[in-house]
């Protein structure tokens, strides 16, 4: 008690030195209060379904994981770290404008950019520190290319901050640690108004939509940000945000971030690294999305040279096939009323008069007929089926070919028997989710 006591003490004092500063913009008294966001924007969060991860910081250079190496660094180790890497920092084929355009065709709605991550390394042009993007020999704001991009193909930006820094504890001669007294913003007065001195810097150039705080203890600099700036949403730590991992995740919750990757690291790895599949990726999209949250995607890259690896890549293109067929059912939706049954898995419109079902665990062969039941789908007498992509009026190179959907209710459920009729490979095979669109229903 007596230490949560002292950090509420040191936020309120701080907030206070912030407030004199800022006071055209916030009143001191709105801290106490404003811990949640805008329901508004809670909604306008859960209509997007995907957004894309860029986690890259100083040491991707090694394909190593990002920034944790120096927590309980060797002196040797930390004065190489903090002082050689960013000599040989220079992805010079870096092309913000390709990640861009790749996230706009495969359907991601926001793209999340690592401004800092724990080692205290500043991706923009910063006056708050000289460990930063701008004093090596990329020497350019990766952050305002990246950003600038973004916005040309309208998607929304996310910045992720972390106010741990290892570089500002280094210069202070303490040892690094993430956790305990001195060493986290709640209880260092100091390193908190170093970050909310980032913090400001970055919302005031670079105007994000999206922020998230990764840190143990991150209430601060996020109520900071709630009171402060009150138009960008938060997603860490004011959303629950689970990792490679959707344990505990119930059905029909509130809007969720969750954050994944296509290997196993965050950052790009070098080597040692193990894919998911596409259908593993499309797979874990379609189960986030039936329980009302959002996929944060770790793409693997850039890599040292600013480029993202070509199985990556691929795995994207993969995932964003399949959204450009299937998009509807998972953007601007909510969770039906079960998240699924069995493999079969749902999102509905938020009038709930739309099921989409999304067929997982097998693959349907072209031109055959398949047959699904629902258990929680009312027919009325408007209910129509369609399988998504296709009219369902044509199979390629035959004439006449029955490939309608048709459905019929009795007691077992309500029973759908449909036919994969579109070639999206060559060999006529297609391993993803089918997803069928049955309108003008009621539940059960």
């Amino acid at each position: 008690m007596k230490k949560q006591f002292f950090a509420l003490i040191l936020f309120l004092i701080v907030c206070t030195a912030y407030t004199h500063e800022k006071s055209k913009r916030v009143k001191v008294d709105k801290f106490e209060f404003a811990q949640s966001q805008d329901p508004k924007k809670l909604d306008w969060y859960q209509d997007m379904s995907l957004g894309m991860y860029l986690y890259w910081t100083l040491d991707a250079q090694f394909g190593m994981v990002n920034a944790h190496s120096v927590i309980g660094g060797s002196k040797q180790y930390l004065e190489k770290y903090f002082n050689e890497l960013p000599k040989t920092f220079n992805p010079k084929q870096f092309d913000p404008e390709w990640y861009a355009r790749l996230a706009k065709l495969c359907g991601f709605k926001y793209i999340m950019i690592v401004a800092k991550n724990h080692n205290g390394f500043c991706m923009w042009d910063t006056k708050t520190t000289s460990f930063n993007v701008m004093n090596t020999p990329y020497g350019k704001d990766i952050l305002k290319e990246f950003i600038d991009a973004i916005r040309k193909y309208n998607i929304s930006v996310g910045i992720y901050f972390s106010p741990d820094d290892a570089y500002f504890q280094w210069q202070k001669g303490k040892e690094i640690r993430r956790i305990g007294d001195g060493y986290e913003p709640t209880t260092n007065k100091e390193l908190f108004n170093y970050d909310v001195s980032q913090v400001d810097e970055l919302i005031e150039k670079y105007n994000p939509d999206i922020m998230c705080f990764d840190s143990k203890r991150t209430t601060e600099i996020s109520r900071y940000v709630l009171n402060v700036y009150p138009n960008i949403f938060i997603t860490r730590p004011l959303l629950t945000t689970p990792e490679q991992s959707l344990s505990g995740i119930e059905n029909n919750v509130s809007a969720y971030e969750a954050h994944y990757t296509i290997g196993n690291q965050w950052q790009y790895k070098a080597t040692n690294d193990k894919n998911k599949t596409g259908t593993d990726l499309i797979n874990l999209l379609i189960k986030i999305r039936s329980t009302g949250g959002t996929l944060l995607l770790a793409i693997g890259g850039p890599d040292a040279d600013g480029l993202l690896p070509r199985d990556k890549d691929g795995l994207v293109r993969e995932l964003g096939l399949w959204n450009f067929i299937n998009d509807e059912a998972i953007n601007d939706i909510r969770p039906w009323v079960v998240s699924h049954e069995d493999s079969i898995y749902f999102t509905c419109s938020k009038d709930k008069k739309t099921v989409y079902a999304f067929v997982t665990g097998e693959q349907w062969e072209k031109g055959k007929r398949n047959s699904i039941t629902i258990k929680s789908i009312k027919s009325t007498e408007n209910t129509e089926v369609e399988i998504l992509g296709q009219s369902g009026n044509v199979l390629e190179y035959t004439l006449d070919a029955d490939v309608k959907a048709k459905f019929w209710e009795n007691n077992d459920g309500f029973h759908i028997s449909s036919v994969r009729a579109q070639r999206l490979y060559n060999n006529n095979k297609w391993p993803n989710p089918v997803v069928i669109k049955i309108s003008n229903i009621d539940k059960r």
